[in-house]
């Protein structure tokens, strides 16, 4: 069962890591495109604006739980480095909970913020609910408790993970 349960959390994470470089690549190309418009052919467009905020709501939370499942986020490790093996334990479990926390807040509120916005539309998007622009939320305390739970119920992700392919290669 821990083995599908990580194998599934690869897959998540994989997913997460696409959706958000895609929005990264989109607020990328946008952005200038909006620029050019307005500043050399004189004729501003109204929307790149807005995407790319719409495009940053799922870069930033989808994102932020791959970047907490590879260990990426900055964190201040010499504290726990300057303590004793059960002092590391209980701070480690101690961070456990305070992401446990945080993840379900982000899930429970961002239920309630999409609930609350659901019927509300964006100017340049008429079609396009705000329920649907935060969304992102939700889902990125969902994925990060999900991945919360593979590091406290199995550990680190194992070294053939696809997590580990893109690290830097050592040069001669």
């Amino acid at each position: 069962m821990k083995q599908s349960y990580q194998k599934l959390m690869e897959w998540l994470y994989l997913a997460c890591i696409v959706l958000s470089g895609t929005a990264l690549v989109v607020i990328t190309l946008i952005i200038p495109l909006g620029v050019f418009m307005r500043y050399a052919m004189n004729n501003p467009l109204s929307w790149p604006e807005p995407a790319s905020v719409v495009m940053m709501v799922m870069f930033s939370f989808i994102g932020g739980a791959a970047v907490y499942r590879a260990n990426a986020q900055i964190a201040v490790e010499a504290l726990l480095k300057a303590v004793g093996p059960k002092a590391q334990l209980g701070m480690t479990w101690g961070v456990h909970a305070c992401m446990a926390l945080t993840a379900l807040f982000m899930l429970g509120y961002g239920v309630h913020l999409c609930e609350l916005t659901w019927y509300n539309t964006m100017a340049e998007f008429p079609d396009l609910r705000v329920g649907v622009v935060y969304m992102p939320i939700p889902v990125g305390g969902l994925l990060t408790f999900l991945f919360l739970v593979e590091k406290a119920w199995i550990g680190d992700p194992p070294k053939t993970d696809v997590m580990y392919s893109d690290q830097a290669a050592e040069l001669e």
